[in-house]
């Protein structure tokens, strides 16, 4: 069997496509064996880790495409360079920490909480992205067909959650006893982000009932990660 042959059989797609790119350049017959085998090794990890990230990409399932390097950091925004570089590093996530973003319509807090998911998802975290009205639907659906515990226990083990436009309607009782489960199972084990047009002191007349806010709130707020963006609508400007 070929070289080329036995790659393909054992799935080393990125060590198969170095291979054919330093057989097409004749490289190979600068390289030492120990050379060859480095490069060859590298591209495999390489392909490897890019196949991961486009897996945990999907499974993610984004409703926007962005990027931590084109976050614009005008004065009137209110935001500064060095808190994305500190959640960049993912710290937050290895923590277990929430990552609040607040401010108007428009002000890019779905971009940057998105920018964050892509980011961890090259770092290798798995991620899951809900606007907060479809995961409210998506547990309804779940409790009917009888795979809500399978939903909760995916959304506990989950190293990043993101929920995005919450507080746009009030919770109903179940939703929010679903909301305190969620974030009980995730407190001080996995990361969560929640992106809202709303001041977190707002947060407590959306959750309503007061016992369930306070559990909630005092779990988000616990060490978490503040980002108040300000300034007029982003896409006014477009």
């Amino acid at each position: 069997m070929k070289v080329e042959e036995q790659m393909i059989s054992l799935r080393l797609g990125g060590m198969h496509s170095q291979w054919l790119g330093l057989k097409e350049s004749k490289g190979l017959q600068q390289l030492s064996l120990v050379e060859g085998m480095e490069i060859l090794l590298r591209a495999e990890s390489q392909e490897r880790e890019n196949r991961k990230m486009d897996r945990l990409t999907k499974t993610a399932n984004f409703r926007y495409q962005s990027s931590l390097q084109e976050i614009a950091y005008t004065p009137d925004r209110g935001l500064k360079d060095n808190t994305i570089h500190l959640l960049a590093s993912g710290e937050y996530i290895k923590n277990g920490e929430a990552v609040l973003i607040t401010g108007a319509t428009g002000c890019g807090k779905s971009y940057i909480a998105t920018a964050l998911g892509h980011h961890a998802c090259a770092q290798g975290y798995k991620t899951l992205y809900y606007n907060m009205q479809k995961l409210l639907l998506r547990l309804k659906i779940a409790r009917a067909e009888g795979t809500i515990l399978k939903l909760m226990e995916k959304i506990s083990k989950t190293q990043l959650l993101i929920i995005d436009d919450f507080g746009l309607t009030p919770l109903a009782a179940q939703d929010r006893i679903d909301l305190m489960e969620i974030v009980e199972d995730r407190h001080r084990k996995n990361a969560t982000i929640i992106a809202s047009q709303l001041p977190v002191a707002n947060w407590y007349d959306i959750i309503g009932e007061d016992t369930i806010a306070d559990a909630i709130l005092d779990r988000l707020t616990a060490q978490s990660h503040r980002i108040e963006l300000k300034g007029e609508s982003l896409r006014k400007k477009l």
